[in-house]
């Protein structure tokens, strides 16, 4: 039996050094300082009007970008002013662009604006610069910065090509709406919880009707279907996400909400940290730890633990490596949260099997070999060989089996399994972390590969297949010996 093991908080991890600090101004109304008449001078301009602010543009010489701009405002007007600026021009200016070809005038214009206190940029001259532009993404008040340091600014306008493409221009809608209603919704009487709920139902609402306008319509049912939850949004919830087999890239969307709306993430030992990344920043995580045969948290410890959390009003997240219906006692917490009248939902995750055949490029339902898939857990609940197997269905070769928690148990029911007729020729393979960049994997036939596992001693965790529709594994002579694939009776 393994040793008893208690809930660890992991610590929140520090933040990472920032090459530049992401900080969005304020500009309406206020005086900027643009000097130069360039067309890149133009582009700044047309910027800092957008944002609100008046641009006070001191040149001999302006472009018709430029003139362009000043008649035809975006935002706060642009005033051209046919001279070369002088020191007293960064009175009362919040911030000043330069645009200069030599580095002597831009040295001059940067000390001049930093002696009077006033943030400056020199356009393509980072040495004279207290800030930068980056590439934006404009769902105005939903807006976007991206700055790669100067680094790479091509690289910065792709990744502004990829998040356009993502989010709808339907945003500036939403973001607006939710502008005029904060006010709003702080006068509907609600308490703190319910107006998260107000701002969760808004949220969701955005993201799947993003091209439908706000109307008034909506905010009145968001604030009455807060209200008529009653004293059930005080309540906390649970939600089982599954986190996949380890890449946090095969995330679903929903999974990623709902880790970045968890109040606690409850993990397992098995789900990998790089999913870790995608919550919430404030959120509390805790490693309930369930390692097979190591030293693991109680099953009832963990109920107790996340009934405990929700009855506080919390949003708990107990994260699954996988998918929580598979062999992930799912069953289990959700009894014990309905015991307790505590709202809990599911969020599927894929399973191992999924993720390390599509990581290895074969079918499990090959309709040459295979007419069922299914899955096996290698252990029961006292760790040894599980007495129920259907060892006929195991033997089948019409059928890709997956085995789960298999390294202890797997060489007892490889010889039962031949007992009752599996060929020990199946092709079978044992993949340990699958997904992961340090995925490894063993092919061999299933009479082999009990041995071979464990001379191996692969990390955890790992998973068994076997069946002919892996055959084409052990066919690649770098990968093992040919073994004969064999069609299924229901499809030869």
């Amino acid at each position: 039996m393994s040793e008893d093991r208690k809930p660890e908080e992991t610590k929140r991890g520090q933040m990472a050094r920032l090459s530049r600090l992401p900080v969005f101004l304020a500009l309406e109304g206020k005086r900027a300082v643009l000097a130069g008449g360039s067309a890149a001078a133009a582009w700044k301009a047309e910027l800092l009007s957008a944002a609100g602010a008046n641009v006070d543009v001191y040149a001999e010489a302006v472009s018709d970008e430029l003139r362009q701009v000043a008649q035809d405002a975006p935002g706060g007007n642009v005033t051209l002013i046919a001279r070369a600026w002088s020191p007293e021009d960064f009175a009362s200016a919040v911030v000043a662009i330069g645009a200069f070809e030599d580095d002597v005038d831009a040295k001059k214009f940067s000390d001049a604006a930093r002696r009077a206190g006033v943030p400056v940029n020199v356009i393509d001259k980072p040495a004279f610069c207290d800030f930068s532009f980056g590439a934006i993404v404009n769902r105005s008040p939903l807006v976007i910065g991206i700055s790669t340091d100067g680094a790479a600014p091509v690289f910065a306008q792709a990744i502004r090509a990829k998040l356009e493409a993502l989010l709808p221009n339907g945003f500036a809608n939403w973001a607006a709406a939710a502008a005029k209603w904060r006010n709003a919704v702080k006068a509907a009487g609600l308490p703190f919880s319910g107006r998260r709920k107000f701002w969760q139902l808004f949220t969701a609402h955005a993201l799947a009707n993003p091209q439908n306008a706000p109307t008034d319509h909506d905010f009145a049912r968001f604030i009455a279907e807060v209200k008529g939850l009653g004293a059930a949004v005080e309540s906390g919830s649970v939600t089982l996400v599954g986190a996949g087999p380890g890449d946090p890239e095969l995330l679903t969307l929903r999974a990623v909400r709902a880790l970045q709306s968890a109040d606690v993430i409850l993990f397992d030992d098995l789900v990998s940290r790089d999913v870790l990344d995608f919550a919430r920043r404030e959120a509390r995580k805790l490693l309930v730890g369930k390692t097979g045969f190591g030293p693991s948290c109680k099953q009832e410890d963990i109920n107790a633990l996340m009934v405990s959390l929700a009855k506080q009003g919390k949003r708990v997240v107990r994260l699954k490596g996988g998918d929580p219906l598979i062999f992930g006692r799912a069953g289990e917490e959700l009894d014990a949260c309905k015991a307790a009248g505590i709202a809990a939902e599911i969020v599927p995750g894929i399973t191992a099997a999924q993720g390390a055949a599509a990581r290895l490029g074969v079918s499990l339902t090959d309709r040459n070999f295979s007419r069922r898939l299914q899955y096996v857990t290698g252990h029961a609940r006292n760790g040894k060989l599980p007495d129920d197997v259907d060892w006929r269905a195991l033997a089948d070769p019409a059928t890709t089996t997956a085995i789960y928690m298999p390294v202890r148990t797997l060489g007892a029911l490889v010889t039962r399994a031949l007992a009752e007729g599996l060929d020990p020729a199946t092709p079978s393979a044992a993949i340990a972390r699958a997904t992961r960049p340090d995925q490894s994997e063993i092919f061999a036939p299933i009479g082999e590969l009990p041995a071979r596992l464990a001379q191996a001693a692969l990390p955890g965790p790992v998973l068994v297949m076997l069946g002919n529709s892996l055959g084409g594994l052990l066919s690649d002579s770098s990968r093992g010996a040919a073994a004969p694939l064999k069609k299924s009776a229901a499809n030869s």
